[in-house]
């Protein structure tokens, strides 16, 4: 086992293809086949299942890729220390439901990074993707939510990816709605008065489940909806026609102008958090990251941050 050989393990693990592997690495796809291949054959393991549309670990895989991480993570340190090769390359990714004070946290650290070899990684995608991405090393970080609702089996699938739960805040569910819309002018909306009007929510793929909703109350029956999967075309529907969506109550930038946020007369709460694999030790860029992430939450007076 050598350590190129578990670079090259990391790297296709990251992209979910030997191609994409190859092509980052600058090396070529023969060369990483071989190297997962012997390390197959050394350690008696299949470390991936391939399909049409790229690799993905298998539980061993999984475990042997967390090992990986942190063999490199100190040979890197070891190089950077003692072999005067300065600062190593360094790399942030992170899954997100789709909230946009993730996304303005991702974009001050960016900003603020002064390496010159770097990797940044922004995923916005559904619940089941953040769980497999954290689980299988690919994302440093995944960011959802939870609430009376689905904590009992979000949580038991954020065990199963052996990662843990870090809440970030506390907050009441809002209604978004256009400033057009007949309730904008509302200080309290009533659940009721919402039946008349489409409901938003963003597309779950094929792990659809009401457990894994971006957006509270998700399993209260709704005769029209309408599901879509990023934010810019939520902005859209909600300034442009009569639906509304559930949420947090944050407003992103964009979503300033045209749109109000309005509290659901109901007793739910939302927590959202961020999620972690249990054998990942924090960079410096996930920990300032997270210092950013309470930072823009401490600064929102809609919500009830919690103590990091």
């Amino acid at each position: 086992m050598t350590l190129t050989q578990l670079r090259y393990l990391v790297a296709i693990a990251e992209c979910g293809s030997i191609n994409a592997a190859a092509a980052q690495l600058y090396a070529s796809q023969s060369n990483l086949s071989t190297a997962v291949k012997d390390l197959e054959r050394e350690l008696g393991i299949t470390i991936f299942t391939r399909s049409n549309r790229g690799v993905a670990l298998t539980n061993d895989g999984t475990e042997l890729v967390g090992y990986a991480r942190q063999v490199i993570e100190q040979a890197d340190m070891l190089e950077s220390r003692y072999a005067g090769r300065g600062e190593s390359r360094q790399r942030l990714a992170v899954s997100t439901q789709h909230y946009a004070f993730s996304v303005e946290a991702f974009v001050n650290v960016l900003e603020r990074c002064q390496a010159s070899d770097y990797d940044f990684i922004l995923r916005e995608c559904a619940t089941a993707n953040i769980l497999e991405d954290v689980r299988t090393f690919r994302s440093d970080i995944g960011i959802l939510y939870l609430d009376d609702f689905n904590r009992r089996v979000v949580e038991r699938a954020i065990g199963e990816a052996g990662a843990r739960f870090f809440p970030l805040f506390d907050a009441a569910v809002h209604v978004f709605v256009g400033e057009g819309h007949p309730l904008a002018g509302r200080s309290l909306i009533h659940p009721e008065e919402l039946a008349g009007y489409p409901r938003y929510s963003f597309e779950q793929g094929t792990a659809s489940s009401f457990y894994y909703a971006e957006e509270p109350l998700a399993s209260i029956p709704h005769s029209r909806n309408v599901r879509y999967s990023d934010r810019g075309t939520l902005t859209n529907l909600l300034t442009s026609y009569n639906g509304f969506t559930l949420s947090t109550g944050v407003l992103s930038g964009e979503m300033q102008q045209g749109i109000a946020s309005i509290p659901l007369d109901t007793n739910d709460r939302m927590q959202v958090g961020y999620i972690m694999h249990a054998e990942r030790r924090p960079s410096e860029l996930l920990e300032a990251y997270i210092a950013e992430l309470h930072a823009i939450i401490a600064a929102n007076p809609t919500v009830e941050a919690r103590a990091e």
